[in-house]
Formats: structure tokens, sequence, C-alpha cells
């Protein structure tokens, strides 16, 4: 596919995909979401992909929200399928076998916040800001939002953010525990990198079970939710990476995982 909104790059084993849309602060329209589900399926498939790093273009946003020209005009039918292309494209994300880290560089508002809590992890810009306006347009979050954000932060903060549309600093944000670490503006990339590296490094059959265990287990009662996790832990055990990890433990070096 021939992207128009976004970049794809590949660092090493990482995949870098950027919104590409600067002059509107990255905001997101239908073209940009398909992309998005071309590129993140891309990653999927592509063995060679270890992690993915999800930014924006400039200095100024991640995605800022939804392109608010793109609602003009359209029917509640429309504006549904629209949604239900994002709702497609974080399941995806979240669903995908691999880390997915989110370099925050600016704003995350509406979808923008959205699509970051998609990802398994949030690196934070301390120029980044974060919201869910959607509520100063009549409308609430659409892609997950209101669900999301509540497991993430707790109901009573996200009910706070969603209700009110204020916006917060990252410093807030990771207070909260919306975002996992913030950096200098200008150390972003080089940290995040550096970070995406060391995920590249592990065995990815293992990452895979612990994203798997995490995400699928969290909704389950506890005795269920174990239950899952004894399954993953137990396929790990299946895989060269295992031997080969448990060996450089012994022999006391370090390991070489290789994916099989």
């Amino acid at each position: 596919m021939d992207y128009k909104n976004i970049l794809y790059d590949m660092d090493g084993s990482i995949a870098i995909v950027t919104f590409n849309r600067p002059d509107v602060l990255n905001a997101l329209n239908e073209g940009t979401m398909q992309e998005l589900g071309s590129a993140m399926d891309k990653c999927r498939q592509d063995a060679t992909v270890r992690v993915v790093i999800l930014t924006g273009t400039g200095d100024r946003a991640f995605v800022a929200g939804a392109d608010i020209n793109e609602f003009v005009g359209k029917t509640p039918a429309m504006i549904m399928s629209f949604a239900e292309l994002g709702h497609n494209v974080v399941r995806i994300m979240e669903t995908m076998g691999k880390p997915i880290v989110a370099a925050i560089n600016g704003y995350a508002l509406g979808g923008g916040l959205e699509i970051s809590m998609a990802c398994d992890l949030r690196f934070a810009s301390d120029k980044a800001r974060f919201g869910q306006p959607e509520i100063l347009l009549g409308l609430i979050p659409g892609m997950g939002g209101t669900q999301r954000l509540s497991r993430l932060v707790g109901i009573g903060l996200a009910r706070e953010l969603i209700m009110s549309g204020e916006q917060i600093t990252a410093e807030r944000a990771y207070d909260i525990g919306l975002v996992n670490r913030v950096f200098p503006a200008e150390q972003l990339m080089e940290e995040t990198k550096k970070f995406a590296q060391r995920l590249a490094g592990l065995p990815p059959f293992a990452l895979r079970m612990a994203k798997h265990a995490i995400n699928y287990g969290y909704d389950l009662a506890l005795e269920n939710a174990n239950s899952l996790e004894l399954q993953c832990f137990s396929q790990c055990w299946s895989t060269e990476d295992l031997k080969e990890g448990v060996a450089a433990f012994l022999e006391k070096r370090k390991a070489t995982f290789t994916g099989k």
C-alpha cells in the first residue's frame, strides 16, 4: 500500500510508524485510519519486525484528534462506519503479538489518545498534552476511550477527563498512570528507540505470551485468569529461546534469542 498520511520505516527489527499530516496536527481522517490499519497488519505479519514504535511528525502533535472538517455533512451511519474502522484498527494493535510503544511527541487528544491507549507502552515528551475533548463538541469518545481510559487510570479519573473534556500535562498523565515515562522533548525518540531495542532483543514468543496473558486475563475472574497464565507459561517451554535463556543463565553469559 502506498502511504500518503503516514510514514513507515525500519530501524533494524523495529518498525517506526509515523502519523504524517503536520499541517492539521496529524489529525485523523478515514484515509489515515485505513493506512494505519494496513501498516499494523504489515507489522503483525512481517517476521522481521520485533517491536513497533508509533509516533507523530513534528514536535507539536502525536495526533490532535479527528479531522473535524471530515465531520461536515456526514450522516450518523457514515460516522458509525468511521468509528468502527477505528475500533478495528486499535484491536489489531492490541492483539498483535508484538510490543507497540507510543512515542507521544505532542498533543494526544481524542482519537489520538485512544490510539495511544491501544499501545502496550506510552512514552511522552514533557511537552505532550492529553485529553478526551469530545464532550466539547457534543460527543463522547468513539474508539474505545470510555473503556480503555477507565482501565488504565480508574473510573473516577476517567469520568473527570471524559466529562470535562479538559487536557492534562505529561507530568499529570505520568502521575495517574496514563503514561509510563516522560522525557525531555529532544530525548523522546532516542529513549524510546533504546527501550524498543531492548525489547527487540528479548524472546518474541515469550513477549507474545506475556501480552496475550495480560490483555485477555484482565477482565477474567482470578481463577480463570491464572489458568490462562498457566497455559501461556507452559507454551514458552516449547521454544528454543527458552533453552537458550536457561543455558545462558547457567553459563553466566548473555543470551542470544533467535525467535524459535
